[in-house]
């Protein structure tokens, strides 16, 4: 499961470490939340960053998806799979476990404090128009901020590796570094195991249980 993450590394840092442009959208999430426009590298625009909101409803589906398991990703995602991957570039993320004194969440990293990639897939979606006041129909006209597209993302999970599995037992796919553009390359699904390298985890506050809270307080520890 990941519901919270965070992705706050400077935009020149992100595009080195990504390999790609990024542009004025760019900003530091500390709390990026469902719903949200949030960073991506997409298999159509390797070169870039784009920004996609979290969450996409196939046709099947009654709500947005944010999770979608890797064991049914063909079965589901089949089409998003084959044809629209992505890169969701975090350097933590979140989980809520009671390790004895009451749920609360804990921020989970590399334990090298390096920044990390997300295995994801995403759909092209079109916004719902609204009526203007000068009696035409709109809503970005089909385009995202900065002329982007408007798409949506959803982030795909696998089991848990020994050290997740104190905290949930799912996880996000954390790609290894040079998996990354496999994963934009081809539907390898090889690539979307349980993450085997040294992780960490820390305390922090509750206040990042609401999505309005999105400051730098929220990735310290408590």
């Amino acid at each position: 499961m990941c519901g919270r993450y965070s992705i706050y590394l400077p935009a020149d840092e992100v595009g080195s470490r990504f390999d790609v442009r990024v542009g004025e959208e760019y900003g530091p999430h500390y709390n990026a939340a469902p719903s949200q426009r949030l960073p991506v590298v997409t298999n159509h625009d390797p070169d870039r960053l784009s920004h996609y909101e979290w969450g996409f409803r196939p046709d099947w589906a009654d709500s947005r998806i944010i999770n979608a398991r890797t064991e049914t990703l063909q079965k589901k995602f089949g089409e998003q799979a084959d044809r629209r991957r992505c890169l969701v570039l975090a350097d933590g993320y979140y989980e809520w476990a009671d390790l004895g004194d009451g749920k609360r969440p804990y921020r989970i990293t590399r334990a090298d404090g390096e920044p990390f990639a997300m295995a994801g897939v995403w759909e092209p979606y079109e916004p719902e128009t609204t009526q203007t006041g000068l009696g035409a129909f709109g809503a970005g006209e089909g385009d995202g901020t900065n002329g982007e597209p408007d798409a949506r993302f959803t982030i795909l999970t696998t089991e848990a590796n020994a050290f997740q599995s104190t905290y949930h037992h799912r996880m996000p796919v954390v790609l290894a570094s040079d998996g990354e553009r496999r994963w934009l390359a081809e539907p390898d699904e090889s690539l979307l195991t349980p993450y085997d390298g040294e992780m960490d985890a820390y305390p922090v506050s509750k206040r990042v249980n609401s999505p309005a809270n999105d400051d730098p307080d929220l990735v310290d520890p408590v």
